[in-house]
């Protein structure tokens, strides 16, 4: 079993706190992505698990049992790192078995569970060739091999894919969850980039300044932000924010130029409360103007291909649409703008935090392919 707890760990450096207060369950066999920007603390509470870094408070539990004081090659941890950690001057072969021939694993067992390891990974090719003869994609994937041939408990990543360029990054995505389905090995995965944390994840757990932020599954995270800061971070185009105010007697919020926004009675706000309304570009349409919740001013428009990518400005504020519609914009155009209840997210302003509220409002109009 590695099934990992950590209950309440700090790190430290002197008078400058990494990270406080984390708590997070993990179990056995569960693919865990660490998900944040850099100077967060991921990697550090990554490195803490592997025992690459002391705690400095609170404890760390792997397989029932408390690391904390335990060496890296004690605890069943293999880690792959963003910089591939390959010897140059030994073959993939070599590089793979390191760690048996270290062990004293015999020559002909070794060289059997390489060539076994190596073709898992797409490598049997490439057992007499040195890390500087291969792509980045293929010192990758010998990185994984090494790790994956120690048997080990749990699998950490950290950053892996950070140096591929965008395609091989996609296949590699799809090569480390293959692996980890097949070998069952409970994995923690450590990176910035939202789109490997959506696709790998069974869970997401996103940090800020040492903290975690939210812990979900990745529809969990996407659907229902817990604050303003994941909102911002989870999305691509991220979310739009528009400042406005709650009055309880137009049981809406008001923005800054009049228009309202319809919400429900169940919105936990005290009266002309300030609060930040978020709304996803891709679930935001497009109609003429002065038929949707308030009007805003063409910038640009964006050619994605399957998609557009509108820039718009709301009293001086970016608002981004992404439509499959093909609008025919010109810059300065005025258009309306419509948001669904359901997919309207509302943020205290003070903390940050989201306020809950209940579905409901009438059915949107359809959209308008030009204006």
């Amino acid at each position: 079993m590695a099934e990992i707890h950590i209950r309440n760990a700090a790190k430290t450096y002197g008078q400058t706190t990494i990270l406080q207060g984390i708590d997070l369950h993990i179990a056995n066999g569960e693919f865990v992505v660490i998900l944040g920007p850099s100077g967060c603390g991921k990697s550090s509470l990554l490195r803490m698990i592997a025992g690459l870094e002391d705690i400095s408070a609170g404890e760390i539990v792997i397989g029932g049992i408390v690391v904390n004081d335990l060496e890296p090659r004690e605890r069943g941890c293999a880690m792959v790192f963003q910089n591939y950690a390959l010897y140059p001057h030994m073959t993939v072969a070599e590089n793979i078995g390191y760690a048996l021939k270290v062990a004293g694993v015999p020559k002909v067992e070794r060289a059997a569970r390489v060539q076994a390891t190596a073709q898992s990974v797409g490598l049997g090719d490439y057992l007499d060739r040195r890390p500087g003869q291969l792509s980045g994609g293929q010192r990758q994937r010998v990185a994984m091999a090494r790790a994956i041939i120690r048997q080990p408990r749990v699998f950490l990543f950290d950053e892996p894919l950070s140096n591929l360029d965008a395609k091989l990054r996609m296949q590699m995505r799809h090569e480390i969850r293959r692996i980890h389905n097949q070998v069952g090995a409970t994995s923690i995965f450590v990176t910035h980039d939202q789109h490997e944390g959506m696709t790998l994840a069974d869970r997401l757990v996103v940090m800020n300044k040492g903290c975690i932020e939210q812990i979900g599954t990745p529809r969990e995270i996407y659907d229902h932000p817990a604050s303003l800061y994941v909102a911002g971070f989870i999305g691509s185009p991220p979310m739009n924010f528009l400042p406005g105010h709650y009055s309880k007697a137009r049981r809406g919020v008001l923005l800054e130029n009049g228009s309202l926004i319809p919400v429900n009675d169940a919105l936990a706000l005290e009266d002309d409360e300030m609060v930040q309304i978020g709304f996803r570009p891709e679930q935001t349409l497009l109609l003429g103007p002065g038929q949707g919740d308030f009007d805003a001013t063409v910038e640009m428009v964006e050619e994605l291909g399957a998609s557009r990518l509108c820039h718009l400005l709301f009293e001086d504020i970016p608002v981004a649409v992404l439509t499959d519609e093909r609008p025919s914009f010109l810059a300065g155009a005025r258009v309306g703008l419509r948001i669904a209840v359901e997919h309207m997210h509302f943020f205290e302003v003070a903390s940050g935090r989201r306020v809950g509220q209940k579905t409901m409002g009438p059915q949107a109009p359809k959209v308008l392919s030009s204006v």
